[in-house]
């Protein structure tokens, strides 16, 4: 996957979560999904990292919203 290609898909990410979860500012979204996503910086396979993004974020959210 390129690096063009990987950065859509993270975008796309933040737009899917950010509209789940209205309750949230798109920018707090945007900085967990963001903040997930430099932690696979050092990854030497991207194939899955905007899954592995997504899901990561996910959690970070729902564990925002449940506090």
């Amino acid at each position: 996957m390129s690096t063009d290609e990987e950065s859509r898909q993270v975008e796309q990410v933040v737009d899917r979560l950010a509209a789940n979860h209205t309750d949230l500012p798109h920018r707090t979204v945007e900085q967990i999904v963001h903040e997930v996503h430099t932690e696979f910086a050092a990854g030497t396979v991207r194939d899955f990292v905007p899954l592995l993004v997504e899901r990561a974020a996910k959690r970070k959210i729902a564990a925002l919203a449940g506090s």
